[in-house]
């Protein structure tokens, strides 16, 4: 993608180049509130203006995007702040999957009642809290 952009703006400013170098007559510009004249050529005056304006919308663009740059510089915070946070959790996550490892493991050695404990278990009846 940059490199089309970069492509499209070799060409623009091919042509305004061009149409800037074609003229070549003499322009009189008047500062108006101070009263002086300045003559320069047509062509000097194209690329002067061209060359202000994309510097003004150079400028433009940044003073826009700077909340977005200050929204993404917080994002980056939160993520590295939730980054960690999940790393904890995770380092604790895995010291509860061996507590249950450990407890299947004892489950596992200790005898199995016999079956007729285990009959007798399903009728007996539970006590209220």
């Amino acid at each position: 993608m940059a490199f089309i952009k970069s492509i499209v703006r070799l060409i623009v400013l091919a042509a305004i180049l061009y149409f800037a170098f074609i003229n070549n007559e003499l322009a009189v510009f008047n500062l108006w509130p101070f009263d002086i004249e300045v003559t320069v050529s047509l062509s000097v005056a194209i690329v002067v203006f061209v060359l202000f304006g994309f510097i003004w919308g150079k400028f433009d663009s940044w003073f826009a995007y700077s909340p977005l740059r200050s929204s993404l510089r917080h994002q980056k915070k939160q993520n590295k702040k939730l980054s960690k946070e999940q790393e904890k959790l995770t380092k604790e996550v895995e010291g509860l999957q061996g507590d249950i490892n450990e407890l299947k493991e004892k489950e596992a050695s200790m005898p199995k009642p016999p079956l007729k404990q285990r009959i007798a278990a399903w009728f007996k009846r539970k006590k209220e809290n």
